[in-house]
């Protein structure tokens, strides 16, 4: 639904302002309805002491409030209504009604019916929860418009809407209207935080207060065109005084048993930020489970971002590393090259001279150095070691990585196996070749000997 900011028109229809605020967990701050408001507790400081009696219902009247429970008792335990045994069947169903929260109980033809709503001391359907406390002076101007629009409609139309708020406020060039932050809430709706900065003919500037913000964005006239441009809901986000939380801290809402509001009190996890409050229904329940829901995808969105940062901050540290390192290198390198160029230029300045005597203690230390170093056990020596034991472990290393196949113990067993055989072949062979040598020296004798003999006999 597009947006329609400038001059209100009379064909846009009037949102009518909502049962129960549709704001964060906060709620805090003077709404611009009474009905239903529960969880408002600020208000302008003119209308302070209404705003928080009607926070939890409390009756005004001591008389009505002491017929209306006597009219309730008589409704569940007692009625009279028809004389006979279907009084108690209607008893157990005002009961029923009661404890849900909702129905009328007939009890009486003289007296009209009791309206059960969920504020009733016996409804079952409520609880108490905690809400975050403002912190926000009236002087910062904060007041709280929810839009009944979705976020990305707000913010790509924030120029108009500051645009026809400041209108709303008369046009007047001395004010200028201030968006302090959007966010969404659930069914589609928007909270859009502003501030006025009024600035006077001396220069200087001063925010509106947020009281008086409110209090003329709650004039009919401009109710009106707020609903126009689609504001369902207004407030101020201002801090309660100590005896505001006094009194809200004192007496239970209405419909609440004070023995669960005390233990609430005595459970809440952080009393300086978090105050009780009630949770009537399942309307309620369902809308603080959906704003639950709506900070629980804010919060991992944030956390996504800041993710995303560190792996950006890790890989900067990681190119910032390595170019320290590069850099050290360059430097090292520069250096060298600087002592170079200044052991050159020292040379061609003191050539032709004689070695003077500075420059002969130096070249004795340099060889003392220079023979420490080349000494065996020093260390050149401990350095040609390390050399090799390095080379030594390149080389295992190397052999190590060649080492790629797997023989399995059976086939070892057959191999090993094979090659006994084979050894054993071989040296049966041995054998035999021995005893042929044996043989061949034998005839060898023989017919030398044999030679030997017929030449005697010819001479």
């Amino acid at each position: 639904m597009a947006f329609n900011f400038g001059a209100p028109s009379g064909t846009s229809g009037t949102a009518a302002a909502p049962a129960a605020p549709a704001g964060g967990f906060g709620g805090f701050g003077t709404t611009s309805t009474t009905a239903g408001s529960a969880f408002s507790f600020s208000a302008p400081a003119n209308t302070g002491a209404t705003a928080l009696g009607g926070l939890f219902s409390q009756p005004t009247q001591a008389p009505t409030q002491s017929n209306q429970l006597i009219n309730t008792a008589s409704a569940l335990s007692a009625p009279t209504l028809l004389g006979d045994e279907r009084d108690a069947i209607l008893a157990k169903w005002n009961q029923l009604q009661a404890f849900w929260g909702t129905g009328k109980g007939y009890f009486n033809n003289n007296i009209p019916p009791v309206e059960f709503t969920q504020e009733n001391p016996f409804c079952r359907f409520k609880a108490v929860g905690y809400s975050c406390m403002p912190n926000n002076k009236d002087e910062d101007g904060l007041l709280v418009l929810v839009f009944n629009k979705k976020e990305t409609d707000i913010r790509s139309q924030q120029p108009q809407l500051v645009e026809s708020l400041h209108k709303v406020l008369g046009g007047n060039q001395t004010l200028t209207v201030n968006v302090e932050g959007i966010k969404t809430l659930p069914d589609d709706q928007t909270e859009v935080v502003i501030y006025v900065v009024e600035r006077s003919p001396n220069g200087t500037s001063r925010r509106v207060p947020a009281t008086t913000l409110y209090a003329h964005f709650e004039q009919t006239n401009i109710k009106t065109q707020l609903q126009q441009l689609g504001i369902t809901l207004s407030m101020t986000r201002t801090e309660l005084s100590p005896a505001q939380i006094k009194q809200l801290l004192q007496n239970p809402p209405a419909g609440v048993d004070p023995i669960i509001w005390e233990q609430a009190k005595v459970d809440n996890p952080d009393s300086e930020k978090l105050i009780p409050v009630p949770m009537v229904g399942f309307k309620e329940l369902l809308r603080r489970l959906k704003v639950q829901d709506q900070m629980t995808k804010q919060h991992q969105t944030r956390l996504d971002i800041i993710s995303e940062d560190i792996s950006e901050l890790q890989k900067n540290q990681t190119t910032t590393m390595a170019k320290i390192a590069q850099y050290k290198r360059k430097l090292m390198d520069l250096s060298h090259r600087t002592l170079q160029v200044l052991i050159k230029q020292e040379i061609q300045r003191k050539s032709g001279y004689a070695i003077q005597a500075d420059e002969e203690q130096l070249r004795v230390q340099l060889d003392t150095i220079q023979c420490e170093l080349n000494a065996p056990t020093q260390f050149k020596g401990r350095l040609n070691e390390l050399m090799s034991q390095i080379r030594m472990q390149n080389h295992f290393g190397a052999v190590k990585s060649e080492e790629r196949y797997y023989i399995d113990a059976d086939l070892l067993r057959e191999i090993k196996q094979h090659l006994k055989q084979q050894q054993e072949g071989l040296s049966h062979l041995i054998s035999i070749i021995k005893d042929d040598l044996e043989d061949i020296k034998l005839v060898e004798h023989g017919l030398n000997e044999t030679i030997h003999m017929r030449g005697g006999v010819f001479s």
